[in-house]
């Protein structure tokens, strides 16, 4: 008897799991169902801006944030910035989808899109990269130099996370960082080199290379690569594959000695 009761609760608790499960894919089918154009559009009225409406909205709607932004995006294109502004701030964990759909729609350049996204929310600009170079992966080179110009504290940050997801690519990535701001140059070849190490001649080579006016720079590149443990050999041979003379590579590492 005991078996009995312990194989009905059983299959009364698998009953009232599945039950639950269709409850509430059924609910956020429902939900989803609400975001018309329409809708947007009451909550416009509403909320006196589309910025306003769209923060409201995700903010109760998180999981439909896709169709959200494209139905807005759909409705009030020339208002895209403030749009994408208040669906990242919102729920910037999305970011990524936001700026992805915000390209697929084609309401403005891939360059003018992650800067606003980056602006609405700084703290995600690798999700912001990776979603445009993904999109957009022949202006990698550019969505580089546009995310370290309007986030240069991120620079590190920034050629790593590309540089995960285009390791075949580091030079371009070292050159755009560094075009856009020079003085990042010590930062970028340390972040670099730390999950990269077997690209240290790419790295430094190119670093070099893009700062050879800075003597500056040149010199904590070189001291970025001896804290990474290359040798003073491989140091002067990367170093003067960017343009550097032996004897300036030289007189750099004396002083650090």
């Amino acid at each position: 008897m005991k078996k009995i009761n312990v194989l009905c609760f059983s299959v009364g608790m698998l009953a009232s799991a599945s039950c639950l499960a269709i409850s509430a894919s059924q609910q956020s089918n429902d939900d989803k169902s609400l975001i018309t154009k329409d809708f947007i559009e009451r909550q416009v009225t509403q909320n006196m801006s589309i910025g306003r409406a769209v923060k409201s909205i995700t903010s109760h709607y998180p999981q439909h944030v896709e169709s959200i932004v494209a139905n807005a995006l759909d409705l009030y294109p020339d208002q895209y910035r403030e749009i994408i502004h208040a669906a990242i701030s919102s729920q910037p964990a999305l970011t990524e989808d936001v700026v992805r759909i915000s390209l697929e729609k084609g309401v403005s350049d891939c360059l003018d899109i992650v800067r606003v996204a980056i602006n609405a929310e700084p703290g995600y600009v690798d999700f912001v990269v990776n979603a445009a170079v993904n999109s957009e992966p022949d202006e990698l080179g550019e969505i580089v130099r546009v995310a370290v110009v309007t986030q240069p504290d991120s620079a590190e940050t920034i050629v790593q996370s590309v540089g995960k997801q285009h390791p075949s690519r580091l030079k371009e990535i070292v050159r755009s960082a560094l075009k856009a701001v020079p003085v990042a140059a010590e930062y970028v070849v340390d972040s670099l080199l730390a999950i990269f190490p077997g690209q240290a001649e790419s790295v430094v080579s190119t670093a070099v290379k893009q700062s050879m006016h800075q003597r500056g720079q040149v010199e904590k590149i070189i001291e970025s690569g001896k804290t990474s443990g290359l040798s003073d050999e491989e140091i002067t041979k990367y170093a003067i594959l960017g343009g550097a003379t032996t004897e300036q590579v030289a007189a750099i590492l004396e002083e650090k000695k």
